[in-house]
Order: C-alpha cells, then structure tokens, then sequence
C-alpha cells in the first residue's frame, strides 16, 4: 500500500468521527438555539415594555408634583410627553401576549391607566377654574391612582420574568442533556479516532526515525550513512534516496573542504587590506571579524577581540545603541555630521573617526549583523579647525580697517556732498553700501567662528517657547506690515519652559523670519509654530512663499550658500550656518522641508527643562 493511500485511509476514518461529532453537535445546538429564541421572543419584549411604562408612569408621577408645586406649563409638557411613551409601551405590550394571565393583567393595567388620567385631567379643570388644589387632593386621589398604575405594571414585568425564569431553566436541562450526549459522542470518537492514529502513526513514524537519526549524522559531517527501510512505499524510496545523497555528499565534501578554507583565507585578507577600520558583528553583537586598523583603534587585538560581545571590547554606550537600532529595524539611523563623529583620547592629541553602520541581511531580510566602519578624519578635522581660525583671524584683522573706512566714508558724505557731482555722489553711497555688507559679512563671520571654537558664551536658563516666538515676531511685524505679509504665531499652552539662550534663540527665530520675509510675496503668510514631543520642544517657520529648489536643500545651511532667484534678496549667505551652530550648542538639530513654488518650513529642537 502507498503512503498516499495510507494517510488518505487515516484521513477518511478521523473525517468521519468529525463528521458525526459535528452533525450531532449542530442537532443540539439548534435545539438550545430554539429554546432561547423562544425566551427572548415570548417573554423579553413584555418586560422591556413594563419597565419602560414604570419609568414613564413615575415620571408623570414627578410632573404632577410640578403642577400641584405651579409650575404648570412645565409639568403640563412633562406628563403629556410620558403619556405617549406609556401609551406606546402599552401598546407593543399588547401586541405581544404569550403566556396566560398576561391578557387579563394588561386589561387592568390599561383600565387603571385610564383612571389615572381621568384624576389629572380632573385636577387640571379645577387649576384652570381657579379653584384652589390642596395636597389632600394628590394624597387622597392621584397618588393611589397612580401606586395602581405602577404596581399592576410591575405584575407585569414579574409575570413575564417568572415565566422566562421557568423557560430558561427548562434550557438549562436541554443543554445539560445536549453536553452529556456530546461529550458520550466525542469521547467515542476521539478514543476510535485515537486507537487508529496510534496504529497508523506507528507504522508511519518508525522509518522516519529512523532516516531522522540518519540526517542528524549527515548534518554533524558523517556520510557514511545506509538505512534499511523495509517498505515498498514512498518511505523506503526515500530512504534509498537518503543513502544515495550521503554517499554523493561524502564525494563533494572531499572535494569542496579545500576550496572553502581558500575562501575563508581569501576573505580574512581582503578585511586585513581595507585601509580605514572594519569591525563585522553578529546578530547578537558578538565580533566576528576585525582588521588590524580597527583593533588598534579599539585597543586590542584581532585575536582577543574575535568572540566578544562588543561593549567588552569598546565601552562605548552611544556607538552600541546605533548597531542596536541598525540590527533591530534594517536601517541605520540617520545622524548628524556631529553625531556620526567618534573622538578618542590618545597620549599626544585627540583622533576622530567618522563611522558608517550597514546591516548586513540575507535575501529574506533575515538579519546577519552589523558592520562598522570607522574612518580617521583627525587631519579633515585639523584642517578645519585651522580654516576656522584663519577666518577669525583674518576678520578680526579686516574689523577695524572698515571701521575706519565707514566712518571717513560717512564723514566725506556729510562734508563734501554739497561739492560733488550726482554721479560722484551716487559712487560714494555705493561704496559706503559696500563697506557697510563687508562690515556685516566680517561680524558674521567672526560670531561664526566663536560658536565653531566654542568661545561664544551662552547662557542657559530656563525660558518659555511663549516669550521666545513673541519677542521675535515684535521685532519684524513693522518689516511685515510694510510688505503685507501676515506674521503669526502658533503657540499651545502645554508647552513645557526649554533650556536655551534667550538671546540667541531670538535671533536664530529674527533670522529664519527675516528670510522668510525675504523669499515671500506681498499677500503671503508666515506662521511661527511650536510643538512638544517628549522631551523636545520644536519649533518651527513656516511661508507659503518661493520655497528652496531641490539643489540647495542639502547645503542650505553650508556656509555662503545663497538661493540664487530673480531678484537680489542681500545677505552674507552665512545666516543659516550660524543657526546651525547655535542650535548645535544648545543640543539641539535643525533641518528644513520645502518644495519649489510651495514654501518651506525650517524646523529646529531644543531640549524641555528637566526638573527630576
């Protein structure tokens, strides 16, 4: 017999059994889904009836309270709108008679109702006759009218609980009943279903086994593997296939082990030769390959670092939570210029190293590890520390010439203008225009150089996002004003106070304004917004103005950058960059979204005060 024909055999019994569990089951389940239906059908509309009468009787009850208390418009309303209601309820109450006694108890109620309409009725004659209502009245005639009226509505509702009561317990027992019967048919079937899974199983499992054993063997190396199955089915042709596969594998491992080593070998060296720093973690950050330039940076050696986990080797916090976040989503995280910096002490001088993190993943996106790559940057970064300081030093030394220059240049115009000619007169405004741009060019410049050198003093404190945006927007609105441009603020109340520099915040907010301003037609809009998300506060500026063509977004903030447009807006170009550092002082990041022809919206973060 084939296996096929066995299992399919297997199969056919276990569909039965299920077959005749199920139809059983799906007998008793009607037959419980009819009794409830019964319930809900007979009885649950009755008591849904009488307890809205109830409701609607006591509230008539509270209006004539109203009217015998004077006011008689309101309880009037009152009592009439709660007369429809019990009415209706009243009348789905009769629509639904199911059980005995219940005809003859909606009779009374609706005779009693009719009862205690009459004694409002009369009651509402004498107010409109102007005949004085005494309480005596309510005691002696409403209220029993209407203790009449509630208590027969109870009747009601306790007539139809009893009954479903009864119907509910009779349910009970049919299902009680239906448990015992299936759980006599189930276990039937389950123990013939069991004894023939048991038998089949048997005479299933035993080969398999057997060739289980046999590829546990192959996989720890072992090919010298022959199983004996003695079966003409499937089973025993597998098995023979089994013994063919190791004894071919046995020929191909002696052939390959060569060529896998040379691979190896051939790897290792291509890792030694990469000039910059490779460090190749696993998935669960255990170093798996280091190159000689790596090891030194990290101060140790390829041999003692292989095996480790990699904070055992670098205690580095900072760098081990990037592999994390690269290892947990597939993607590395995007840092800043700054933050992708690595900086480590030596006996002589500092080194910088710019690292790159790629997750390494299998077709199916299954994750491998992470590897490091650690660039020295330390004479880029040499090189840029000293351009930093030949432009404070040149624009220090450039700072009083054309102190000097502005003031003779001012001097000559305020004495000698009378005496030139209009086209001498047009140059010489011209060139105290120019002096005066260098002048900017030179100061922006040098505050440049502060914050780059860390020189600049910043004083923290704790201020609120309110004052910041208000105290900038004051200081432009008469410029907006002028060019019809609507400058507003977009502040919530819940914003905690943020740890900056007022001053310099203000002006990081006066200069994004102000191009802002610069690159928006008259008739346009500027919104200055702020938003907290955790421990951040971002605060952003926003124009529905020119927006920032795509090949200046990613040097925007790049030192003499200026988006070239028809028209000359001024400026050094160096605005942004000092933005840049000032947010960087204060922890904080910058970035700008925007779409020609769009707007654009520049956006930075500054931490929120932590008071814990």
């Amino acid at each position: 017999m084939k296996l096929r024909t066995k299992i399919l055999a297997g199969y056919g019994v276990a569909l039965t059994l299920v077959i005749l569990v199920c139809g059983w089951g799906i007998i008793n389940i009607r037959r419980l889904g009819r009794a409830s239906e019964a319930i809900l059908r007979e009885n649950y509309r009755s008591i849904l009836a009488a307890e809205n009468m109830i409701d609607a009787i006591e509230r008539q009850d509270s209006a004539t309270l109203l009217v015998l208390l004077g006011n008689e418009e309101q309880g009037t309303e009152q009592f009439s709108a709660n007369e429809v209601l019990f009415l209706q309820w009243l009348g789905r109450a009769k629509d639904n008679i199911t059980i005995p006694g219940e005809k003859e108890v909606l009779l009374n109620l609706e005779k009693n109702y009719k009862d205690y309409l009459l004694t409002f009725s009369q009651l509402r004659r004498q107010q409109l006759r102007q005949t004085p209502v005494s309480t005596d009245y309510y005691y002696d005639t409403l209220l029993p009218a209407f203790e009449s009226v509630r208590q027969t509505s109870v009747e009601l509702r306790e007539l139809n609980q009893k009954t479903m009561v009864l119907a509910s317990q009779r349910t009970q027992a049919l299902s009680h009943q239906a448990i015992g019967s299936m759980a006599v048919t189930g276990g039937a079937a389950a123990g013939l279903g069991l004894g023939f899974s048991l038998l089949l199983s048997t005479r299933l499992v035993r080969p398999l086994k057997e060739m289980t054993r046999a590829t546990e063997r192959i996989a720890e190396g072992d090919y010298d593997i022959a199983i004996t199955v003695k079966s003409d089915d499937e089973l025993g042709l597998l098995a023979q296939e089994i013994t063919t596969m190791s004894q071919n594998l046995k020929v191909f491992h002696e052939l390959n082990v060569g060529q896998v080593i040379a691979e190896k070998q051939r790897s290792e060296s291509i890792i030694r030769s990469i000039s910059d720093g490779l460090v190749v973690v696993d998935a669960e950050f255990e170093i798996i390959a280091i190159n000689p330039i790596a090891a030194a940076i990290l101060n140790t050696t390829a041999e003692q670092a292989k095996g480790k986990h990699f904070l055992s080797v670098f205690n580095h916090q900072q760098l081990y939570e990037y592999l994390n976040i690269t290892a947990q989503t597939g993607t590395p995280p995007q840092l800043n210029e700054n933050q992708s910096i690595l900086s480590k002490q030596t006996e002589n001088q500092a080194q910088y190293y710019k690292f790159a993190i790629t997750p390494v993943t299998t077709e199916e996106g299954t994750m491998l590890g992470v590897v490091l790559l650690l660039q020295d940057v330390t004479k880029l970064k040499e090189l840029d520390t000293l351009k930093s300081e030949f432009v404070a030093t040149a624009s220090h030394e450039l700072r009083t010439p054309l102190t000097g220059m502005a003031m003779s240049l001012n001097l000559l115009l305020e004495t000698a203008q009378q005496k030139l000619s209009n086209r001498e007169q047009e140059l010489l405004h011209a060139a105290v225009e120019d002096v005066e741009r260098l002048r900017t060019l030179v100061n922006d410049l040098l505050d440049l150089s502060k914050i780059e050198s860390g020189r600049i003093e910043l004083e923290f404190i704790a201020v609120e996002v309110e004052l910041l945006i208000e105290k900038a927007i004051s200081i432009l609105s008469v410029q907006a004003q002028e060019k019809q441009i609507e400058l507003t603020p977009s502040i919530p109340t819940d914003i905690e106070p943020v740890k900056a520099d007022p001053n310099k915040i203000i002006w990081v907010l006066i200069n994004l304004i102000a191009n802002a301003l610069r690159y928006t037609e008259a008739g346009g809009h500027i919104q200055v917004s702020a938003q907290q998300k955790d421990d951040w506060v971002y605060l952003s500026v926003a124009d529905n103005g020119l927006g920032i063509p795509w090949e200046y977004q990613a040097k925007i903030f790049d030192k003499f950058v200026q988006v070239k447009t028809d028209k000359d807006v001024g400026g050094s170009g160096l605005g942004l960059a000092i933005c840049k550092e000032i947010v960087k002082a204060h922890s904080g990041t910058i970035w700008v979204d925007s779409a020609p022809g769009e707007g654009s919206t520049f956006t930075f973060t500054l931490p929120v005060v932590n008071e814990r």
